[in-house]
């Protein structure tokens, strides 16, 4: 029976065909909790009696939302973590030390594969897809129920290929390419569907773009968002393997050829621009164009999350703010998405560049993504965003708005004082 990649990770997990809408049990690779969802796992695991992790070198701890902690609360969730962590002598506890968003330090550290089964207690887990693996968010105690087993419980999803064609204009990036599916098939036009990424653009996308196309899966309903292995995944991977070992050796699967899909939908990327996702959701897309005629002022600029807080990320937005400065009445908040990608940007001059023009580095974190910490916004102030998601309250006060956009789109608007295109500079 034909089957689409998504599938053929299924059936090898459990050695026999799976079709769409099947119920099946498997084995899972790699689970991922973080300081705000793990407690509630921890709590799960110990009320059940269990006494070890299934898979202790397949599970990860990431200390990411509020850390350095911002309160009491926040320091007590934490500890929660670490005494956990330290009892289970756990390998894959990442706090302060070596911290990073999860999202983007796992695939930098080799524990996403090529072929896995990944959860974890985080919606945007689907960033992982990018490097050919089956990545999907659950709740807490069904990671509660991965530590006891080792195995997770999926509905096989129906697949939807998604073709992007055409070569990308300048400053078109992955962030435009998944917000111009969502504006066009709306944040529920894939629900619980597994989209596939594929065409000659994504031959020659880059693995940060790869991984924030996925990322945004979610935001158009998926289970998970993937692309399959090739030159660009391998590259990623040989270069990984330079600082970190792989986890394991890569499951390489494709889609057959005659595969079926619930629906295929083409883009044709080089009639993109640049795009801004309009509060409140991020289906409201205008290409930068439209948007810079509305002549919108804001307040604030963050350039980071697991979406985009990568080192091309950062040069991008240093190439345009170099020898440029933030508009006087703008905040510009950074936060590289793993202290790795920190120190490569030192290195190269970024961080001068960007402290220099008026921008606040910080420690990677996704506090300001999620209104959590450091860049909450006020009543009735406006953001420009690299983040996932711009729902009322977001950020931070729910009568401020987020606009959602690429780091170019970011860093031109944080140099004009509202949202601007930066082509024009």
């Amino acid at each position: 029976m034909p089957m689409s990649i998504t599938e053929k990770i299924f059936a090898e997990h459990i050695g026999r065909e799976v079709k769409p809408g099947e119920i099946i049990m498997c084995d899972v690779d790699m689970t991922i909790g973080n300081d705000i969802t793990t407690p509630i796992s921890i709590k799960a695991f110990r009320e059940s009696g269990a006494k070890k992790l299934a898979k202790p070198d397949n599970f990860a701890i990431v200390l990411d939302h509020f850390i350095p902690p911002k309160d009491i609360a926040s320091a007590n969730q934490a500890k929660i973590n670490r005494d956990f962590a330290y009892e289970h002598d756990l390998k894959n506890f990442f706090d302060e030390k070596d911290m990073g968003i999860e999202h983007r330090l796992l695939p930098e550290k080799g524990l996403v594969i090529p072929g896995d089964v990944i959860i974890g207690a985080d919606s945007h887990t689907c960033t992982h897809g990018a490097l050919g693996a089956f990545s999907t968010g659950m709740g807490s105690t069904d990671i509660a129920f991965c530590m006891i087993t080792g195995k997770s419980w999926f509905k096989i999803p129906e697949s939807i290929k998604v073709v992007f064609t055409g070569e990308r204009k300048e400053h078109v990036y992955g962030k435009d390419l998944i917000l111009e599916l969502i504006r066009r098939i709306g944040v529920d036009g894939a629900l619980y569907k597994a989209l596939e990424f594929t065409g000659d653009t994504i031959e020659n996308l880059p693995i940060d773009d790869r991984m924030s196309l996925c990322n945004m899966a979610i935001e158009a309903g998926a289970k998970n968002g993937i692309i399959a292995y090739d030159k660009i995944t391998e590259e990623f991977l040989e270069e990984v393997k330079k600082y970190n070992p792989l986890r394991a050796e890569p499951k390489i699967h494709y889609s057959d050829p005659d595969a079926k899909y619930s629906q295929i939908i083409e883009i044709d990327v080089s009639k993109l621009e640049p795009l801004v996702a309009y509060p409140y959701l991020p289906s409201n897309g205008k290409p930068i164009s439209e948007a810079v005629k509305d002549d919108i002022a804001i307040d604030q600029v963050y350039i980071g999350s697991c979406t985009n807080g990568t080192l091309s990320d950062l040069r991008t937005a240093a190439n345009i703010l170099k020898g440029k400065k933030v508009h006087k009445r703008v905040r510009l908040i950074i936060t590289p998405a793993t202290q790795r990608i920190y120190k490569q940007a030192e290195h190269e001059g970024i961080i001068d560049t960007l402290i220099d023009a008026g921008a606040v580095v910080a420690n990677p974190t996704c506090g300001a993504c999620l209104g959590g910490y450091m860049g909450i916004l006020g009543d009735g102030e406006r953001a420009v965003a690299t983040t996932n998601r711009n729902f009322r309250g977001r950020m931070g006060s729910r009568n401020s708005e987020i606009y959602l956009s690429n780091s170019a789109v970011a860093a031109a608007s944080a140099i004009a004082g509202k949202i601007a295109d930066p082509r024009s500079l």
